[in-house]
C-alpha cells in the first residue's frame, strides 16, 4: 500500500533534509512536517536532501493529534518509533500489516514520542541497541525503520 513519515518538532534542517533523501531510497510516498518541523524551501535542508525534497511529497501541519486522528479514520496505520515497555522489536512488526497503508512518527531529538501519541498508535517499535547509548540520531533511526518496513510492505 504505502508508507508515509510524519516528523513532529524535528529542530534540525539537516535532520529534515536527511529524511527526504531517505525516504526517496525507500519509496516513502509522503512527508508530513509537523509542528515546529521546518519545510522547504530552506538552504539548510535542501543541501541535504539534494533536491529529494522537489519530488517526494511532503505537507505541513500544525498540530499533530489532529492528523493522527485524520489519519486513523482512513485507515492508516500508525507506528511510532519509540523504545519502551510495550514497543517491540522493529524486525518483529506483524507481517499482516504488508496490505495496509502505513505511517511511521519519528520522535523529537530530545523529548521522542509523547505519551499521548503513543496511546494513539497501533504499534509502538524499537531498534535494538548493542552499544551503550541507547538512541540513535532521529535521521538516522528513522532511515532504519523505512528500511525495515518497507522489506514488509
Amino acid at each position: 500500500m504505502g508508507i508515509s513519515l510524519i516528523l513532529p518538532n524535528i529542530r534540525s534542517c539537516h535532520n529534515v533534509g536527511a529524511m527526504f533523501r531517505t525516504a526517496d531510497a525507500f519509496g516513502i510516498k509522503k512527508l508530513f512536517l509537523v509542528g515546529y518541523t521546518a519545510h522547504p524551501p530552506k538552504p539548510q535542508i535542501d543541501k541535504v536532501s539534494l533536491g529529494a525534497e522537489t519530488w517526494v511529497s511532503w505537507e505541513s501541519r500544525d498540530e499533530l493529534l489532529p492528523l493522527l486522528k485524520e489519519l486513523q479514520e482512513i485507515g492508516v496505520l500508525l507506528v511510532a518509533l519509540e523504545k519502551n515497555n510495550q514497543s517491540i522489536n522493529i524486525s518483529s512488526i506483524p507481517a499482516e500489516i504488508s496490505d495496509k497503508e502505513i505511517a511511521l512518527i519519528v520522535g523529537n531529538e530530545v523529548d521522542g514520542v509523547s505519551e499521548e501519541v503513543l496511546q494513539m498508535v497501533d504499534y509502538t517499535v524499537h531498534i535494538p541497541m548493542q552499544g551503550k547509548k541507547e538512541s540513535l540520531n532521529v535521521s538516522i533511526a528513522a532511515g532504519v525503520a523505512m528500511y525495515a518496513l518497507a522489506q514488509v510492505t
